[in-house]
């Protein structure tokens, strides 16, 4: 049997992100006897050790930021100068994408593919013109376009979202299957007993807009207060987040649990998902908050996609906190039962193996 096509994803680095999850969950379900992953990153990540035991290598470059744009660009061409044996590279860095499919195409890797995860930059007015000015760079240097979802492709591509690949965020579905027993061993280890307990999950950036989910639990708080919000993720601004916290005199009712590798389980001590972000391509996390049967409360500036019709999906305007409020007092007087069929996932193809199945057939044949 011949070797694995080997393709090289391009990330910032490899943490428990929505688009690293959403990879690593691809190169877990993708036949590597078939296809193998490398990545090129910029910094160490939390799966880097799971992905040379699963055989992938990982190489790294200084990012932008630390070595300013000429010695970025610098980097690129001579990193891929000396790797010309890739014939495929998946670029995950959206409007910086443009950088790295140049320099892969000068090098003369014949396949470059421009992913797109989101459906906004994050950044101030300097580093979002930058980026613009780096994504007008993808349509002359991508080979194929990608995206999560319609909104995302229609973002990163302009005119050209209808000629790109939709490939659905799936997820290990039975990973997230409602168990009671597991509700109770997570609620008993984190002291949840009699609680309303409000998660997010997410990194603590601008885009996940923790600040107005911090005043909003207050608020609810005042008037429910058998309820915890417990925060999972970590970012630039998680201490930011903390002292705002404090401020509140609401230390005791809010967790910040961090980094965890145990999603599947938090989802089940949840009774709602509240997910105020400003921008999204079209979260993992809210996929697999449905497929564990948990009632989301999510901002009205996230996809319609996201939405798998299991009835378990409320927007909200992000103009309006009384509208939040009263959909958290709702939820916590129906008391929402927590049977979904995984079926429902399969339907709308969220499922990780049909996604992997997908995308190792693409690599194959493009």
């Amino acid at each position: 049997m011949g070797c694995p096509l080997r393709v090289l994803q391009v990330v910032v680095n490899m943490n428990r992100g929505g688009a690293e999850t959403l990879i690593m969950n691809l190169y877990r379900n993708i036949n590597r006897s078939k296809i193998q992953f490398d990545f090129l990153t910029c910094k160490d990540g939390v799966f880097d050790s799971e992905i040379k035991e699963m055989g992938g290598k990982i190489y790294r470059i200084p990012y932008i930021s630390e070595v300013g744009h000429f010695n970025y660009i610098k980097k690129l061409n001579a990193f891929f100068s000396s790797k010309k044996e890739y014939k495929i590279v998946h670029s995950h860095l959206d409007k910086m994408s443009g950088h790295v499919l140049k320099a892969a195409k000068k090098a003369g890797i014949p396949f470059r593919i421009s992913h797109s995860h989101n459906t906004q930059s994050e950044g101030g007015i300097a580093a979002r013109l930058y980026k613009w000015h780096a994504g007008k760079l993808i349509h002359s240097n991508a080979t194929n376009l990608m995206a999560c979802s319609n909104d995302a492709a229609r973002w990163l591509f302009n005119d050209k979202y209808q000629s790109s690949m939709i490939l659905k965020n799936g997820i290990e579905t039975e990973k997230f299957q409602f168990s009671s027993r597991i509700r109770q061993k997570v609620r008993e280890e984190l002291k949840l007993d009699n609680k309303f307990v409000i998660g997010d999950v997410g990194r603590f950036n601008h885009q996940k807009n923790h600040p107005f989910l911090i005043d909003l639990f207050n608020q609810f708080n005042k008037q429910a207060e058998d309820s915890i919000l417990i925060l999972v993720g970590d970012g630039s601004l998680r201490t930011e987040m903390e002292m705002k916290v404090k401020k509140a005199s609401i230390e005791d009712k809010v967790l910040f649990l961090g980094i965890r590798s145990d999603i599947n389980h938090l989802l089940q001590a949840f009774d709602s998902l509240v997910f105020p972000s400003l921008h999204e391509g079209l979260p993992v996390s809210l996929i697999e908050a449905q497929a564990s049967g948990l009632p989301c409360l999510i901002s009205n500036h996230i996809s319609k996609e996201v939405d798998l019709g299991m009835d378990l999906v409320n927007y909200c305007s992000l103009n309006d906190k009384s509208e939040w409020i009263e959909k958290m007092r709702q939820l916590k007087k129906d008391k929402v039962t927590r049977k979904v069929s995984s079926q429902a996932l399969l339907d709308h193809g969220y499922d990780i193996k049909i996604s992997a199945n997908y995308l190792e057939d693409f690599y194959q044949t493009i």
